[in-house]
């Protein structure tokens, strides 16, 4: 799995406004949906109000390019331009967790 977790930031609460479109216009679930999304969920930092985390998470590398050709990322790049967002990204290749599985509580 690859997850990336991308930092939107803005200005005047744009970031929080961004990510509200996102889930009304149904963008968001549409790419929920899509073959080999795992993860697509918007988060809050307490510490910061300008900024929205995306959790992205994929099956592997040709999820991710599919999503990244499709006609629906236009639509997400009109939206971060209506919204004048910046972004910060993180990339994370999940592994087994081996013996740290003994500090999961589940």
């Amino acid at each position: 799995m690859i997850t990336i977790n991308l930092y939107y930031t803005g200005k005047n609460g744009s970031a929080r406004k961004f990510a509200q479109e996102m889930e009304r216009s149904g963008i968001a679930d549409a790419i929920r949906k899509e073959p080999g999304n795992l993860r697509y969920q918007y988060f809050m930092p307490m510490d910061d109000e300008e900024t929205v985390l995306l959790i992205d998470a994929w099956r592997d590398q040709e999820a991710i390019d599919r999503h990244h050709a499709s006609a629906m990322m236009k639509e997400l790049a009109a939206l971060r331009e209506k919204y004048d967002l910046h972004m910060k990204a993180e990339r994370y290749i999940s592994e087994e967790f081996g013996n740290d599985e003994q500090y999961i509580r589940k």
